[in-house]
């Protein structure tokens, strides 16, 4: 029985050389032959084509072990070998980049702390952070959670409360909530963003405002004293906060929309446009106070998350009596009690009763499952039926919905793309329309005489136009919403770029068991090649219960099933045979159980065995053999029933165009037999780990994006180079819920293509709402120009931009299809 297919539940860890998460590398040793770290800040690197260039120039030099690339923040961290470093600098160089070598620090020296910022909730915000943090010395990274308003520092200070004095002075409330990078669940409670007494302060301005217009109609002046006192009070009740963080983002030379509203507002009140000076920050005010309510919004699908688990549980306690205790203060291996319509509080091992459960909120699975003495189950799940015990086995803190929840936040606050891009061109299109501005109010009144109050009006509203905030803020929407909507259909994704790269895929490699099969084979055939068949499986059922091998489980399980009264005999000299099988003695005589390789090299393989093989594998089914020295006394077939899913997953990748191919440690016969079944395209079999690699490179050269679906430690190296990663079950496997691009929480295949779809529908918006906010700016621009526009209506078309395309990209988090 080879090992090849050994169902292994384990980690599908990526490899440093591929890179899909950017990370921190510090110095391993000081010893000129031991592995060190050149970290290199290089800022001409903010793409995948500088990452290709340089990988392509460095990947192969000797003495490189592996790149660990940043593009957000521009590193690179090399892990070499190399005495010489100025190798590496002279090659990067003369690739037309200009590399700088950062302060190399001893292990673990890179800390972590985590600060909620209460007034951190757009990327105006964000931007302003990372350009006063990113560059200073000592911060290796920035992670941004802008749904939970939390910013983590990486950093090698040796005292962190320089950070805290940086996000003071631009304005940001900073809170330290961790010191180590861990926080508790009830430290990311975050209040709604509009209050009570902000809606009346903005609703006392919305009034003010109304009233100076009034006022300036009635009495056909913009300069009286009650249309001034008028639009000076609604300008103080809405836009103190606009000019506070304005003025901080004027002294950073940071041009984001605060500083463009303020100097607009300024602009009118000094040209004498009173009332829509006041109205423009009204305006604005309340666009960013709607905008503030759809984020919530977004905000909220992650919270309900969180809101998933029961605050209490029912304890046993020593003396035989249930207490109910906060869940967040159960310990592992205390004994909870839930009774039928209760969610489960904490995940743990069923030890008492039996029940059906419903998955969805974890897996997306659409029916309860049942369970029993054993089973796992989830925190946040809900027992549909019966009352049972169980064992905790983890923490509040540490339960699959809690790193869930954890993994979506990260994955938010890493750009996708499509954010990268758009951040980019808001820096370009920012200062170059303030340019125009500058321009349209200084050249006509100077060059051509024209009036200075009509030109620098114009000049304003340009300004206004100039703030790119719906096209900034569309892309971080639409992505949180997309991950959301996944993770309640129960897809983990790990990262925007995944969500918007997996509508690119044009060929998905799958493992055979455990993915396409149950992974539990069972005993289909027994063909006896003597006289006595029951005694042939009673050996066979000895000799399969001493090994911990699928197909031996499947053996000894059938044995059982027959209704057979004798008990398993005696082995004695019981050993394993790699890639064979296994051997023992019974009763002082040699048998052994085992594949066609191991019959052969025996040198007892008969013409009957090989007919019995034959017959066996062309059905695709897994034939071993139970043997004595002299001959084969039978042939079991053994086969991996095929998931009721995998028929119709694979039929909706196709409807997609995405070509489909197995990748097996299975025999070839068995392998295309499988795949047929089910309708793949494309079958390999007898693959070792590195075959399934070399597989996915033949993939990834002839198909290009290529996907991997796996369930175990063999398949890591092929998910570790695929494009996109997929682990199958990871409701169940801790290291996979941390480390794949995609999780399945369940085992559904059917997923990939809802995951699929969903990446395609993402890609549609993302298009929509950068279409529809520089259509509307392109619109303004030239109305502007034209002297057609006017301030409000500037402001008017912004908030309304903003708004749309939020609205848009919350369309996501409704339930996928």
């Amino acid at each position: 029985m080879s090992e090849q297919e050994s169902g292994c539940c384990g980690c599908n860890s990526k490899s440093a050389g591929n890179d899909k998460t950017p990370s921190v590398s510090v110095v391993a040793s000081p010893n000129d032959n031991a592995e060190k770290v050149l970290n290199l800040l290089i800022e001409q690197m903010d793409c995948p084509t500088e990452e290709a260039l340089l990988r392509h120039a460095l990947e192969k030099m000797p003495g490189v072990n592996s790149l660990d690339f940043n593009l957000i923040n521009r590193r690179l961290s090399i892990k070499h070998t190399i005495t010489n470093t100025s190798v590496l600098i002279d090659t990067i160089t003369a690739l037309g980049m200009s590399p700088v070598q950062e302060n190399v620090q001893p292990p673990n020296s890179v800390s972590m702390v985590v600060y909620s910022i209460e007034n951190m909730d757009c990327p105006t915000e964000e931007g302003l952070i990372r350009d006063k943090l990113g560059p200073m010395p000592g911060i290796a990274q920035l992670d941004f959670n802008l749904m939970q308003r939390k910013l983590t520092v990486s950093h090698t200070l040796a005292n962190h409360d320089v950070i805290q004095a940086v996000l003071t002075s631009i304005g940001m409330k900073a809170v330290l909530l961790s010191e180590d990078g861990k926080i508790s669940p009830d430290a990311t409670e975050i209040p709604p963003a509009n209050t009570s007494r902000k809606w009346r302060l903005l609703g006392a301005a919305v009034t003010s405002a109304i009233l100076a217009e009034a006022f300036a109609y009635i009495g056909g002046s913009e300069k009286a004293w009650p249309v001034m006192v008028l639009s000076a009070f609604a300008i103080l009740l809405s836009g103190t906060g606009t000019y506070k963080k304005g003025w901080i983002a004027l002294k950073n030379l940071n041009l984001n929309i605060n500083a463009l509203m303020a100097i607009a507002v300024t602009g009118a009140l000094i040209i004498g446009q009173w009332p829509e000076a006041a109205m423009v920050m009204v305006l604005f005010s309340l666009s960013e106070a709607i905008e503030a309510m759809s984020l919530d919004r977004a905000r909220n699908a992650i919270r309900g998350l969180m809101a998933m688990t029961p605050e209490t549980a029912s304890v046993l306690q020593a003396d035989g009596s249930w207490l109910e205790i906060a869940a967040k203060a159960i310990a592992v291996g205390a004994t909870v009690r839930v009774s039928p319509g209760e969610r489960i509080p904490l995940d743990g091992e069923l030890s008492k009763g039996q029940s059906s459960v419903n998955q969805a909120p974890i897996t997306g699975e659409s029916m309860p499952v049942a369970k029993t003495v054993g089973d796992r189950i989830f925190a946040g799940t809900i027992n549909e039926t019966g009352s049972f015990e169980y064992r905790v086995t983890a923490l509040q803190t540490d339960s699959t919905l809690s790193r869930i929840i954890h993994a979506v936040e990260e994955a938010q606050g890493s750009r996708a793309p499509t954010q990268r891009f758009v951040d980019s061109f808001a820096k370009v299109y920012t200062p170059i329309v303030f340019v125009l501005a500058l321009g349209v109010m200084l050249i006509p009144p100077l060059l051509l005489g024209s009036p200075w109050l009509d030109w620098v009006y114009k000049a304003l509203v340009l300004l206004v136009i100039a703030c790119p905030c719906a096209l900034v803020v569309s892309t971080p929407v639409t992505v949180v919403s997309g991950l959301a909507a996944a993770a309640k259909a129960g897809i983990l994704i790990k990262g925007g770029v995944y969500l918007e790269e997996g509508r690119k895929l044009k060929s998905l490699a799958l493992d055979k068991t455990g993915t396409i099969t149950q992974g539990k084979p069972v005993v289909t055939d027994v063909r006896p090649l003597g006289d006595d068949q029951a005694k042939a499986l009673q050996l066979a059922a000895s000799l399969a219960g001493r090994s911990d091998h699928p197909v031996s489980g499947a053996v000894t399980a059938y044995w059982k099933t027959q209704g057979n009264e004798k008990p398993a005999l005696e082995v004695s000299d019981f050993a394993a045979i790699a890639g064979r099988g296994v051997k023992g003695q019974i009763a002082g005589k040699w048998y052994y159980l085992g594949n066609h390789r191991l019959i052969e090299e025996l040198g007892i393989c008969s013409a009957d065995t090989e007919a019995a093989l034959q017959v066996l594998e062309a059905d695709g089914k897994t034939a071993v053999i139970i043997a004595d020295e002299q001959r084969p006394l039978a042939v079991i077939g053994v086969a991996d029933t095929v998931r009721e899913s995998s028929r119709e997953a694979i039929a909706e990748l196709h409807a997609l165009g995405i070509r489909t191919v197995m990748l097996t440690g299975d025999n070839e016969m068995t392998a295309k037999a499988i795949a047929k079944s089910v309708g793949i395209d494309d079958a390999r079999g007898n693959l070792l780990p590195e075959d399934k690699l070399a597989a996915i490179n033949d993939e990834l050269a002839n198909h290009g994006n290529v996907g991997m679906v796996g369930d175990g430690i063999n398949d890591a190296p092929a998910l570790a180079k695929s494009s996109i990663g997929f682990a199958m079950g990871a409701a169940g496997t801790d290291t996979a819920l941390e480390t794949a691009d995609v999780a399945l929480m369940d085992d559904d295949l059917r997923k990939i293509p809802q995951f699929i779809r969903l990446s395609q529908r993402t890609a549609a918006i993302l298009k929509q709402n950068i279409a529809l906010a520089l259509s509307i700016k392109l619109a303004f621009l030239i109305m502007a120009v034209m002297g057609v526009a006017t301030l409000w209506m500037a402001v008017f078309a912004d908030m309304g931009a903003s708004l749309l395309v939020i609205f848009n990209g919350l369309r996501l988090v409704r339930r996928m299809k």
